[in-house]
């Protein structure tokens, strides 16, 4: 099954997505050009073979919720949501209000 929920944050309305699967449940939110992810998210791939690309994203682990992932400090981003000033540490709602400012030039 895959849910589709608007999520406000501040002035913004993000898309968090969770989607079930066997043994595992996928969770990201989406603001701007970039998102947030569980443990899934391999932050390495888009940081090395996937660089050109400039994927600003970040990944929390042990989140089993859209809530929680909120909630959760990011336990890594790429680098360029760093460059954004998107940091390992940061409450994973902060990450996503920082993406839907800079998308909406505020």
């Amino acid at each position: 099954m895959v849910r589709i929920e608007p999520i406000r944050i501040g002035e913004w309305t993000a898309v968090g997505v969770e989607v079930l699967l066997p043994k595992t449940t996928l969770l990201a939110v989406t603001a701007g050009d970039g998102y947030i992810m569980c443990g899934a998210l391999d932050v390495h791939l888009l940081n090395e073979r996937l660089r050109d690309r400039k994927v600003i994203a970040g990944r929390a682990v042990g989140v089993r919720t859209l809530e929680q992932l909120l909630e959760a400090p990011l336990e890594s981003v790429t680098e360029s949501a760093h460059a954004m000033g998107i940091t390992a540490g940061m409450k994973g709602r902060e990450a996503v209000r920082m993406m839907a400012a800079a998308a909406s030039g505020a």
